[in-house]
């Protein structure tokens, strides 16, 4: 089993940058898919952006075009989430997940692990 952390959420104004850490503990000695995903008020949790065991294979979620990557570090067990232009609809709880393995998916409903989430709130 692999718990996740995730931090750097926060309040900042339209058109700023956030950069969001999850940190991976337990059986960090497997493989594993991690993602990004998000839940606005009274919307489903939708996928944010994946990246596959080795950074290899990353998807972003196509309306975010280049303002949000992803990216991890195995090394230190962590997965970041780079967010810049924010704009007020990026307002959303922010969840890391993971999906023990090396294949690839966007979808949410796969993965197994989840972190408890943080806040992300633009203002502007």
């Amino acid at each position: 089993q692999v718990r996740l952390v995730e931090s750097g959420g926060g309040l900042v104004q339209a058109g700023g940058s956030l950069r969001l850490s999850c940190a991976a503990s337990g059986r960090t000695d497997r493989n594993y898919l991690m993602g990004w995903f998000r839940q606005a008020p009274g919307k489903e949790r939708e996928t944010v952006a994946t990246i596959s065991w080795n950074g290899a294979s990353q998807f972003v979620q196509y309306s975010l075009g280049d303002r949000f990557s992803i990216s991890r570090d195995n090394a230190k067990n962590t997965v970041a989430l780079q967010m810049n232009r924010l704009k007020i609809e990026d307002t959303a709880v922010y969840y890391c997940a993971a999906l023990e393995g090396t294949g690839f998916t966007t979808d949410r409903a796969r993965f197994d692990y989840w972190g408890q989430g943080t806040q992300v709130t633009v203002s502007s």
